[in-house]
């Protein structure tokens, strides 16, 4: 027994041991991360009963008693506080989907010409990424709302175009507007009926073209059931939508020549410059994202579909591009969730998106507490929101072992 003992090794001591180490170190962590969470409550809270500022949520349901310029639902100036913050989160949502759209159809254009074998197209879009994202964010705002914009006719001219269906002028873009009656909403039945079949019919397709080979018309199919079943429908239900086009006022006093408020649709130009600038400059860094995806792919896929026949179109749109977006879509999620982050510089501009119309409810209630609470929870939802989606499509094009 004591020659065993003797030979057995000595025990590290608890000091020495890395697991007690690890352990000690987490704990250490922890503790420290709870005790400044503790603090920084704790003094915020005695700041607020120092300046006399009731903390809570009470607020949302007070009147507000300020108008905004554009409102994507009904919104009044005895509108809650709760409301005015909603519109604004409306309102930067609808910034965020119109730019990501043109956004991807802007770089991807850009990016496929970049790789171009005509001189001129490629240097057109070689300088136009090298300008466009080397210019700060800002300035591109303010340059498309205070240059471009600025430059357009007064609120009693006009630039019509499409037909006499749009103008603009200083105030914004007019258009026409639907009107919906009863009985439209079938028509809104209809149009998710045809994405439903869509849907259906796209997975149908797939498994008949991995069993026999033979491609089906998805594209023109879903373009059928989407334009057709709704029309079709609004035939059906008497037409009940018509639209409104904007009156512009010819004749009377000068002062009043222009466009009636409240008929048509109008685009504010606040929206326009912020929507132009968040897209062209987002798309800058798209298209080096789709030239780098196009550039991975192997080049002998090209050389194998030209030895099929096929042609560089049907080439880059069938072989090329649904392999480069296996690489293409990771960065792209970055983008899409920088341009909606890059949204809140609207505030430069006096855009109501969700920062500027909360910032006045912060200046009018003093509840900045609450205030910057909505701002990090709702642009922390779009981009968790954004990236599952982004992720969920990117687990659909990422390669299947057979």
């Amino acid at each position: 027994m004591e020659q065993d003992s003797a030979q057995a090794p000595a025990r590290a001591s608890l000091v020495n041991d890395p697991k007690v180490r690890g352990l000690f170190y987490q704990v250490l962590l922890i503790g420290t991360l709870i005790f400044f969470g503790y603090f920084i409550v704790s003094n915020t809270i005695a700041n607020l009963e120092r300046q006399n500022i009731a903390s809570g949520w009470g607020f949302l349901d007070i009147s507000a008693g300020f108008g905004t310029s554009q409102a994507l639902v009904d919104y009044t100036e005895s509108s809650s506080y709760g409301r005015a913050i909603f519109v604004g989160f409306l309102n930067t949502l609808f910034v965020a989907v119109v730019g990501i759209f043109f956004a991807t159809i802007i770089g991807f254009i850009v990016g496929i010409a970049r790789l171009s074998n005509n001189w001129v197209v490629r240097q057109i879009s070689y300088w136009y990424v090298e300008l466009v994202r080397n210019v700060p964010l800002l300035l591109q705002i303010f340059f498309w709302y205070f240059a471009v914009l600025r430059a357009v006719p007064d609120k009693r001219d006009k630039w019509s175009f499409g037909f006499e269906n749009f103008h603009l002028n200083i105030t914004g873009l007019y258009g026409p507007k639907p009107v919906w009656e009863p009985g439209s909403a079938f028509i809104g039945y209809a149009l998710i009926i045809a994405i439903a079949a869509t849907f259906f019919i796209a997975k149908w397709a797939k498994k008949r073209q991995d069993a026999t080979g033979q491609q089906f018309p998805i594209f023109r199919t879903a373009l059928g059931l989407i334009i057709c079943l709704p029309v079709i429908t609004y035939l059906m239900t008497g037409m009940p939508m018509y639209l409104e086009h904007p009156n512009f006022v010819e004749e009377g006093p000068i002062l009043r020549r222009g466009f009636e408020l409240g008929v048509g649709a109008r685009l504010i130009p606040e929206f326009l410059a912020l929507t132009a600038a968040l897209a062209i400059y987002t798309a800058a860094f798209i298209a080096e994202i789709v030239r780098a995806g196009i550039q991975a792919v192997n080049h002998g896929q090209t050389e194998a579909a030209h030895a099929l026949g096929l042609r560089n179109s049907p080439t880059l749109r069938l072989v090329i591009i649904p392999q480069a977006m296996r690489v293409i879509i990771p960065p792209l999620t970055s983008q899409y969730l920088n341009l909606t982050k890059n949204s809140s510089l609207a505030v430069a501009i006096a855009y109501p998106d969700l920062v500027s119309m909360g910032g006045t409810v912060l200046n009018q209630t003093g509840q900045a507490i609450e205030i910057i609470a909505i701002w990090m929870a709702v642009y922390l939802s779009l981009s968790l929101i954004t990236s599952a989606f982004m992720n969920w499509y990117n687990q659909r094009m990422a390669l299947v072992e057979r």
